[in-house]
């Protein structure tokens, strides 16, 4: 079943999301990171000027490894995020198809009197992506493994005369691997790796073991106002870095205290609720909806949702064992990732 995801086409599902879940889970995956676009960035200004435009630590990058940003505004409230992959002469910015022009437009703004240059490659180098706990096996087995690599760490290498990158997720959680590669080459590289025992994954099963993992998606899980502590991933901060656009009130934060909400995972008895759907703790409103899916892990439907709570009412709540709804179905609060 093919679709839309993340500002692209792409298959949706193979005929079973649930067995594509479990292969994410239990085996090993492989599918397809279309969806996912690539700047480059160059000039002898790129190293101090990236540096000053994101969350993280990009200047001191070594050579071909990576790490993961929040671009934010002046206001400090997250507009796009990405991966940024150290590359020597260039830095290689990867993010969702859909966020790459935004991100484009919102850097050129701040390209002065900078000897900077953004060039889109998406066209050009495209991904494919292998996870589970059997991934590195596979990889081995079809013969596209050049080495041992750490997290955020890129390994060029060559499979039967044509050119690859094996890149290694910044966001550990994930615990996958991706090969970049030309369009041209994907179909065998794909047969070299289900021959070698990986299960083709649509993207409804990687939206399901997203939202497993606690893991938002900018631009879904996100709006117009969400600040970098709200959504809760601390590795896209450096807070010993330099100035960057956003960084006086990511530090007033840090150094003053806690954000009023968090983002939160919730076990729902009931349907999927929409995007935008309340949070109640009894007649008053705690939270709201961003995403959910109902998910069947080894036979079993669950329902389960992200977003984000009022901290001190959800405190409350878990301190009381008091009961919340959402769409009036019963509900509780999950810790993240959740655990079935």
């Amino acid at each position: 079943m093919v679709g839309e995801y993340a500002g692209t086409e792409t298959v949706l599902n193979f005929g079973s999301p649930a067995a594509e879940l479990k292969a994410l889970r239990c085996s090993c995956g492989v599918f397809d990171l279309g969806w996912r676009g690539k700047l480059v960035l160059s000039g002898g200004d790129r190293v101090r000027w990236l540096n000053g435009m994101v969350s993280n630590n990009t200047r001191d990058l070594r050579q071909d490894f990576g790490n993961y940003s929040f671009v934010m505004n002046a206001q400090g409230r997250i507009q796009a995020d990405l991966m940024a992959f150290q590359r020597g002469e260039f830095y290689v910015l990867e993010t969702e198809v859909a966020q790459i022009t935004a991100i484009r437009e919102f850097f050129e703004q701040y390209i002065i009197m900078d000897d900077v240059e953004i060039g889109d490659i998406s066209g050009k180098l495209t991904s494919i992506g292998v996870a589970g706990p059997l991934a590195v096996e596979v990889l081995n087995v079809a013969g596209l493994n050049p080495g041992a690599a750490k997290p955020g760490q890129l390994l060029d290498g060559s499979w039967k005369g044509i050119g690859f990158s094996l890149v290694r997720d910044p966001i550990e959680l994930r615990n996958w691997a991706e090969l970049w590669l030309a369009p041209a080459n994907v179909e065998a590289f794909w047969n070299a790796l289900t021959a070698a025992g990986a299960v083709p994954v649509g993207a409804e099963a990687l939206e399901w073991q997203r939202i497993l993992l606690g893991l938002p998606r900018v631009g879904l899980d996100t709006g117009v106002r969400e600040l970098p502590q709200e959504i809760g991933q601390e590795y896209a901060l450096n807070h010993n870095k330099g100035c960057y656009i956003g960084q006086e009130i990511v530090e007033r934060i840090h150094s003053q205290g806690q954000v009023r909400r968090r983002f939160a995972g919730l076990v729902v008895q009931g349907k999927a609720p929409a995007r935008g759907s309340k949070v109640m703790a009894g007649d008053k409103e705690i939270g709201e909806i961003t995403s959910s899916a109902e998910v069947i892990l080894d036979g079993v439907p669950r329902t389960v949702a992200l977003g984000y709570l009022k901290r001190d009412a959800a405190a409350q709540c878990e301190k009381d064992n008091e009961n919340l709804s959402v769409g009036g179905d019963p509900a509780r609060i999950a810790a993240l990732p959740f655990k079935f």
